[in-house]
């Protein structure tokens, strides 16, 4: 008996990533225009970053609320990269997990960069 239903629930499992498949974004579909446009956006969002963090009122906060801060800030730039997205017909799952990927990458970045300022300042490092 359990076997049976352990064989039934395996071939449901089977039918709905069949379903799945099909309705699957091809990545290919993205034309060079597109990708240019994409490329130009992830560049703006990291400018926006790396320029507001060299303002001197971030210097003064704790590198993790400066980071905060900062990324609050600059989030109207991936709204823009979002809306390329969805204008080239890619789906809005798929948008939101590469701006997502894109969001914790910067910030892991920035945070580095800022306590590794942070530390340099405390040690008495000229800047």
């Amino acid at each position: 008996m359990k076997y049976r239903l352990f064989a039934l629930l395996m071939l449901a499992a089977g039918m709905a990533c069949a379903e799945d498949a099909k309705e699957e974004w091809n990545e290919t579909s993205l034309s060079n225009e597109t990708i240019e446009k994409i490329q130009k956006a992830q560049f703006n969002y990291k400018k926006c970053v790396v320029d507001t963090m060299q303002k001197p009122d971030f210097a003064k906060l704790e590198s993790r609320n400066a980071t905060d801060a900062i990324i609050k800030l600059c989030e109207a730039t991936l709204g823009e990269m979002r809306q390329v997205y969805l204008d080239a017909q890619v789906p809005g799952v798929i948008a939101d997990r590469h701006l997502k990927k894109l969001r914790i990458q910067v910030t892991r970045n920035l945070l580095q960069e800022l306590m590794y300022a942070e530390a340099a300042k405390k040690s008495g490092m000229p800047q």
